[in-house]
């Protein structure tokens, strides 16, 4: 069921027009994503692609895309196979990167005729995150680490990963986790500064996050290999790559050719630089032959 914002958004929400729209959910990265396959679609047939970034996640744009709303955006794997597709997680050691890129694959192709592109180069997983001080001072290196810490810290989190089936209720069971109160919730982009002003002691953010190093935050090493891989892969309507075979073209330029650390430097100059995200993404692809 969709949520009331959902609802709001496809009642008012144009139809989609001539030409390729690309999609981005409501984070920095994903508008940077969303940006860089825009750029190169256009760079690889010349036409001009109507961005429509910051939707209100993985929901909204799946709900997007299948229907005819956009051509495509940019997913996690894991967030897949997890959130959208609703499989189980799998088991630790059960099924890698590959695996887990297939199944995805199979499934969209099934379910909606969409095709899932080769990887970008990166994973973007769940990392928990304290301050740098802490971790220090409480001897946190992994997540197991934080079952140790008396008092109970202080948690907090986006909405989307208080409800998600990868997401806290079945970190807190992999792990027996137990936090003082209930979880503060807010938006992504808030986490980080709540974690530095100390409203909070550890967050759920993500582990190509460019304020983890500038910050001086620690992300804890998941010991228990809870979460599943999380490439990041470009999601793209069958129909739309018939229509536009530019779009195919873009995606295999773009395979393997962002690593987590040119993920990280991208974020970071947009976050904390407050530099202009074309701008950051035009530099990149110049600087990767694009």
């Amino acid at each position: 069921m969709l949520s009331a914002a959902a609802v709001l958004y496809y009642g008012c929400a144009p139809p989609r027009s001539a030409h390729i729209v690309i999609g981005a959910k409501n984070f920095t990265e994903q508008v940077v994503l969303g940006e860089l396959l825009a750029q190169e679609i256009e760079a690889s047939g010349g036409t001009k692609v109507e961005r429509r970034f910051w939707l209100a996640g993985s929901y909204l744009c799946q709900q997007a895309l299948i229907s005819d709303r956009i051509d495509g955006y940019v997913e996690y794997t894991g967030t897949a196979l997890t959130a959208i597709l609703k499989q189980p997680l799998p088991k630790p050691g059960t099924c890698d990167e590959a695996c887990v890129h297939a199944e995805v694959a199979r499934l969209y192709e099934q379910r909606y005729a969409v095709r899932v592109g080769p990887g970008l180069g990166f994973e973007d997983t769940f990392a928990m995150v304290v301050r740098g001080d802490d971790a220090q001072r409480l001897g946190l290196r992994t997540i197991s680490d934080v079952t140790k810490v008396n008092p109970p810290m202080r948690l907090g989190v986006g909405y989307e990963f208080e409800e998600r089936p990868d997401g806290l209720r079945g970190l807190s069971a992999a792990y027996r986790l137990h936090f003082a109160g209930s979880p503060r919730t807010m938006e992504l982009g808030l986490l980080y500064r709540a974690l530095a002003a100390r409203q909070v002691d550890i967050v759920a953010g993500n582990s190509t996050d460019g304020a983890i190093k500038s910050m001086g935050f620690v992300a804890l090493k998941d010991d228990r290999h809870y979460f599943p891989p999380y490439e990041a892969t470009p999601l793209v309507r069958e129909d739309s790559l018939k229509r536009w075979p530019q779009i195919g073209v873009a995606m295999e330029r773009l395979a393997g050719k962002v690593s987590d650390e040119d993920m990280r430097a991208m974020n970071l100059a947009v976050e904390s630089q407050h530099r202009d995200v074309a701008e950051v993404v035009r530099e990149f692809r110049a600087s990767h032959g694009l």
